[in-house]
């Protein structure tokens, strides 16, 4: 096994890291003072740069690159900001690549280029407000009605909510029970019967928009099926490149803090040296570097080990996991080693901490990642309704 980088994915990554930090800086910092999404012309920038799709096909307007490549290149925009990353996020790992392998081939043409030309933004609708980590129990539905499907239904946490232009909507499509009755129909903004509620104010993900979707007998044409009922299977194995997704956005809260805060100890004085020079602060150095290390690995290794198809559950659960965890720890570490400075919203360390809690919850929960693994380990689902 070679755990380096290719030339050419050294070369995309140093194009993304020199276009992150050098353009989207200040801009992350407008996003995060106003709350306000990435404007239309920044994602048209991204689009001809080549960093949206990356592992998209070509015939769907991709670079044709692969799931590898297509993380490497968000972590370096992550580590400039989750608002800057999302776009990168959702045409890469998120509901994109579920229309493209899943929908009908109208459908996909219709969308996936557009998103990779940056005209188009779509986002995944799952979460209802008795459905999160119980996601088979949602209850938005799509009833076949007179040639149309009729969807009616509410949706929660929906993280582009009112600002995307689509949104890939997991609904319940026949009265099976469970995730045998659920599919996936794609909804533009702008159809009849489907409005938004107020816009989320978070904790973090400031610049990404988040709201509820509300559905009144939605009509949809037929075509609009991404999964047809009992697809869940499907849904899930989308769902576990997006696992890697949130871990890589997770990691470059991490590395990202890392890369400051060491900076940071090699100029700051106290006692009349810098604080690098005392082995405390250089103890907590190597700590967090270990653990920057290891949760790049481990999405490395689920994305690798896909061969461009979808990571296995258990290794894009066990990457999620780990780096959800260590997105905390190293974030909460850098804020204690800048002091005052890590503190104080005039720097993005804080902004680091708040947005890396949130990537342990969004996606799958960690403890809810941990049961994942232990339903891989031992080769069956743990039924959570009884016992």
């Amino acid at each position: 096994m070679d755990f380096r980088l290719t030339d050419d994915q050294r070369q995309l990554q140093e194009a993304a890291r020199a276009f992150a930090q050098g353009e989207m800086r200040d801009i992350a910092r407008g996003l995060e003072q106003e709350d306000k999404a990435l404007s239309a012309a920044d994602i048209k920038r991204y689009a001809e740069m080549g960093f949206l799709g990356v592992n998209v096909s070509e015939d769907l307007g991709g670079l044709g690159l692969g799931n590898l490549e297509a993380l490497i290149v968000l972590e370096e925009f992550a580590k400039v900001s989750p608002a800057v990353a999302f776009p990168i996020f959702e045409s890469s790992v998120g509901p994109v690549r579920a229309v493209e392998h899943f929908a009908n081939a109208d459908l996909a043409k219709q969308i996936v280029p557009k998103v990779c030309a940056g005209e188009m933004v779509v986002a995944v609708a799952m979460s209802e407000p008795e459905a999160g980590s119980a996601l088979t129990d949602l209850k938005t539905r799509g009833e076949i009605k007179g040639g149309k499907i009729v969807l009616n239904g509410q949706k929660r946490w929906c993280s582009g909510g009112g600002h995307a232009d689509g949104y890939v909507v997991y609904c319940r499509m026949s009265d099976e029970p469970g995730a045998k009755g659920i599919g996936a129909v794609y909804v533009e903004k702008g159809t009849p019967g489907l409005s938004f509620g107020p816009q989320e104010e978070l904790m973090g993900f400031r610049g990404v928009p988040s709201s509820d979707l509300n559905f009144d007998d939605v009509e949809l044409p037929l075509d609009a099926v991404i999964v047809p009922a009992g697809g869940f299977k499907k849904l899930m194995e989308a769902f576990d490149l997006e696992r890697c997704g949130n871990a890589t956005m997770s990691l470059g809260q991490a590395s990202g803090a890392l890369d400051d805060v060491q900076g940071y100890v090699q100029e700051r004085k106290q006692f009349g040296r810098p604080i690098v020079e005392f082995q405390g602060v250089q103890i907590k150095l190597a700590e967090m570097k270990i653990r920057v290390e290891g949760a790049r690995l481990l999405i490395h290794r689920a994305a690798c080990n896909a061969q461009d198809g979808m990571p296995s559950i258990i290794e894009s659960s066990i990457a999620k996991c780990y780096a959800n965890e260590i997105s905390r720890e190293v974030t909460g570490t850098a804020v204690q080693l800048m002091g005052g400075y890590g503190y104080s919203k005039e720097y993005p360390m804080e902004r680091r901490l708040r947005d890396s809690w949130g990537w342990g919850i969004a996606g799958g929960a960690i403890d809810i990642q941990k049961v994942n693994i232990a339903s891989a380990m031992v080769g069956r689902r743990f039924n959570q309704r009884v016992g």
